[in-house]
Parts: C-alpha cells; structure tokens; sequence
C-alpha cells in the first residue's frame, strides 16, 4: 500500500505516522507538503497531529486553505481513504470534510495521557480490524480536543453509525471521568456519511509498538490496510501481530 503523511509547517506527528506505516507496518509512506497541488496516486492519505501554522487564529482554521487539502477533498469525493489525527482531525472539521468542531478542553489546560478507547462501529475502514469488545489504549496530547456538535448533527451521528470510537474507563464505560475533554456524548472519533474519511484526537501513531507501552493503534492502520486489500489494491503483507494493551 501507499500512503501519503501530509506534512505542515508546525505537524510533529508526520515522522510517527510514516515510521509505523513504513517500518513496522511494511507499506510505502512519503510526505507530502502543504504546498503540493497534487497527491500523486497514493492509496490513503493520513493528515497527522501537530501545531499546523502554530495554530493561529483556531486550530486547522489556516491549514483547511493549504493547496494540499483541494486535493485530499477531491481524493475523498473519489472514495478515498482519509485519516485526520489529533490536529489532522480539527483540520477535517474546518475544512467541513467531517461534521463538527473541535474546541478547548473543558479543563483548559492541555492533557496529555494515556486513555482508553471503546470502539462503537466495525462497520468502517478504519475499525473493520478491532476485535469486538477490545479497548484500545492510547495517548492523547491536546488542547483543543473537546468535540463539540449542534443536536441534529449529534443526532445523525447515532443514526448514522457515524461515532467510531469514545473514550472510556478501563471497565469500558463512557464515563464523564473517563472523558479527559469533555467532548459530547465522549466522542474521540467519527467519520463521514460515506465512510472513508474519518478522524480521531487520540494518537495510534504512538501506540504502535510494544516497546511504546502499547500496540493497540496499529489495529486502526490495519483496518485500513484490509479495507484497501479488500478493494482490490495492491500491498505488502503483514505480519500477524496482535497488540497488547499495557
């Protein structure tokens, strides 16, 4: 598989996302810069997390008028597969490729910790490799990762099976504790109506190693690679490895 790592002035995340893809995962990863008019003809685009344009004005608010983004929203139009993390995500929200926003945690102060994740959906590219009833622990390190919605967008989010993960406590209950901050209904991922452009606050990036504490967010990247196999697009293999959660 190919995937192209969008990469901003101010991402800290776009070396992570192509180590995991490219070194522990066996796939091609390049970057791919915010001045780049073109993707080229990668199979999956990641927009990695980070301080896109330090974050001025709100976050994303700058990085939704890259040239790179006119052609990740003509690569999604074409059923493409699209995954914002942590500032990838608020970048989707700004550019209206996902429904919501994200705005200053309720604590106003920036979290950054491991948390648990409860995977509400397989029915997506980006969850079809989660074993039922598995909790994904990752870490989060935001400031601005409270999701917020109006009711009939919450609304058709349920309806829609559009909310693919919420945070949780280690019992698996979405708890108001559990919530590091305080997104709506602990939403810390959805996607769109048509299911191939998703995002998510906390970081699977870095919880792909053993090594790191956790391996559970491979299996969000591993999702993709089998929807993309399933499609009929080309791929290395991968070694079967099942992450345990520390």
């Amino acid at each position: 598989m190919k995937f192209a790592v969008l990469q901003f002035p101010g991402s800290n995340c776009d070396q992570d996302a192509v180590h995991v893809l490219q070194n522990v995962l066996g796939h091609s990863a390049g970057l791919l810069w915010h001045k780049e008019s073109s993707l080229g003809q990668p199979d999956a685009v990641i927009i990695p997390g980070g301080f896109s344009y330090g974050d001025y004005l709100r976050t994303g608010a700058i990085a939704r008028f890259s040239p790179v983004m006119e052609a990740v929203r003509s690569f999604a139009s074409e059923g493409g597969l699209v995954l914002g993390i942590c500032n990838g995500f608020q970048i989707l929200c700004e550019a209206g490729m996902l429904p919501g926003a994200l705005v200053r945690n309720r604590s106003l102060q920036f979290r950054c910790e491991h948390i648990f994740l409860k995977t509400i959906t397989a029915n997506s590219p980006f969850t079809n490799s989660i074993p039922p009833e598995k909790l994904l622990c990752v870490p989060i390190a935001h400031g601005e990762g409270c999701y917020f919605a109006d009711d009939d967008t919450l609304a058709r989010l349920r309806t829609n099976d559009q909310i693919l993960w919420r945070y949780v406590n280690a019992a698996g209950e979405a708890t108001d504790a559990a919530n590091p901050n305080g997104s709506l209904d602990n939403i810390a991922g959805i996607c769109n109506e048509a299911r191939n452009v998703a995002g998510l606050m906390p970081h699977p990036e870095r919880a792909s190693e053993s090594i790191l504490g956790s391996a559970d967010g491979r299996l969000v990247f591993e999702s993709m690679v089998g929807a993309l196999q399933r499609n009929g697009s080309p791929s290395a293999p991968i070694v079967a490895q099942r992450p345990v959660c520390a």
